[in-house]
């Protein structure tokens, strides 16, 4: 099998290798750990790899090998944009909600694809099984190398591509503005977002928007502006080169075994109802015991003294009576046995220790205080640090050390708490709190 080396194969075959061993790669780990995100990732990079082998063979002497391999690259379904973005949100949906479960309806979702892979396959079977394979007649076009009805797929290829280009930018959107509901959705259930933030993602819609612009752009100037020879066209599957390395060290990096289970589900689908009312609620559960959280009575840290708990919105009392009951309650649950020392405590947890469900403590939370509950938990763990970093007996810790004390998880998200909460880095807040 011939592959010719110039400068515009070369720089694309890292990364078609890149993405057929990372595949590889995803598919094996996402089958050992029973990670559906996983295979979805692997199907984008597939996709993406795909297309970017046409030109890569292309330009690799493929299609003017006037052979087998000629007649490959034009039966071969390179165009993948009608299944890209489904892909992508499907992807999304695995990750943020280890439950998710692809049924027969999401199917739809892939319908356009497959109706043009069918399509491809009819060709194949007209063109290369039945007119050439059976009854022995030679291809009539491209040197006795295409059929007949590959030579009408070229016509049908623009509008594909142009369909699927809206396609991928409607999903890509789709999954952006569900991306902002999943960041509401983990800064109001987890105290601990480090590992669930998935900024990356974001930066990948980002990027896929970017990239469908790009390709636009391309088809915009070569059809209406100057025709783009295939040198020219190369710069944009440069582009998608770079999106399969991006994909690639991303999916890697993700830690697929999360230690929170993730059960996000956008706003068009079945979620927890949020319409109980604190009324609906026995106003006499008394919390339950408080495990494995460090309490006040055993004598290890200091309490904090009232000045340094998060104040309640004003006039609650006169609004709503029952509301100020469960802000008092959760007050002084956060006071005396400090649940926020734990680093992954979440909305459930604090729940049940509070003695209520996730639907009133989330109105408790952001009505009574004004806050989400990561920035509610946050800010006493903030107060704990500051605390800490005033007594002389903690003056030998380093920043890393107060952190962990007072319930974070890590030292970077001590630092991004911190920057969001007071505006300047811990060292910074240090410095100033030094006697």
């Amino acid at each position: 099998m011939t592959f010719t080396f110039s400068a515009y194969s070369s720089l694309l075959l890292p990364f078609f290798l890149q993405g057929i061993v990372v595949s590889v790669v995803l598919l094996t780990r996402g089958r050992r750990h029973g990670s559906t995100a996983d295979g979805w990732l692997a199907l984008l990079l597939l996709l993406h790899t795909v297309r970017l082998a046409q030109w890569m063979l292309g330009f690799a002497g493929w299609y003017d090998a006037h052979n087998a391999l000629s007649t490959f690259m034009f039966y071969f379904p390179f165009s993948n944009w009608l299944a890209l973005g489904p892909a992508l949100y499907f992807y999304f949906r695995s990750l943020t909600n280890q439950e998710f479960q692809f049924s027969g309806r999401h199917l739809l979702h892939f319908l356009p694809a497959l109706l043009y892979l069918a399509w491809r396959l009819v060709a194949v079977g007209v063109d290369v099984v039945w007119a050439h394979g059976v009854r022995g007649l030679p291809y009539p076009y491209h040197f006795g190398t295409k059929g007949q009805l590959a030579a009408m797929q070229e016509g049908l290829s623009f509008w594909v591509e142009v369909v699927g280009s809206v396609s991928v930018a409607w999903y890509a959107w789709l999954t952006l503005r569900e991306y902002w509901q999943y960041r509401r959705y983990i800064n109001n259930y987890f105290s601990d977002t480090e590992q669930i933030r998935f900024v990356w993602l974001r930066n990948l819609l980002v990027a896929m928007l970017l990239g469908v612009g790009i390709t636009f752009l391309f088809s915009v100037v070569d059809v209406s502006v100057l025709p783009l020879n295939y040198y020219q066209a190369w710069y944009e599957f440069l582009a998608t080169g770079i999106l399969i390395y991006f994909l690639s060290i991303a999916g890697l990096l993700t830690n697929d075994r999360l230690a929170v289970p993730l059960q996000f589900w956008p706003a068009s689908a079945p979620a927890e109802s949020l319409a109980v009312t604190i009324a609906q609620v026995p106003q006499q559960v008394p919390p339950p015991e408080t495990a494995g959280v460090p309490s006040v009575a055993e004598g290890a840290v200091d309490a904090p003294s009232p000045a340094l708990i998060p104040e309640p919105v004003s006039a609650t009392d006169a609004a709503d009576p029952d509301l100020a009951r469960w802000v008092a309650r959760l007050t002084k649950l956060m006071d005396t046995d400090r649940p926020y020392l734990a680093p992954e405590l979440t909305l459930p947890q604090l729940a049940a220790q509070v003695g209520t469900n996730t639907s009133v403590l989330s109105r408790v939370i952001n009505t009574g205080f004004g806050q989400n509950f990561n920035d509610y938990v946050n800010e006493y763990r903030v107060r704990e640090a500051e605390r800490l970093l005033r007594d002389p007996r903690y003056q030998q810790y380093t920043l890393l050390a107060v952190a962990l004390e007072s319930g974070f998880n890590s030292k970077s998200t001590f630092n991004r708490v911190f920057k969001k909460l007071r505006g300047a880095t811990p060292s910074e807040v240090a410095t100033g709190l030094k006697p």
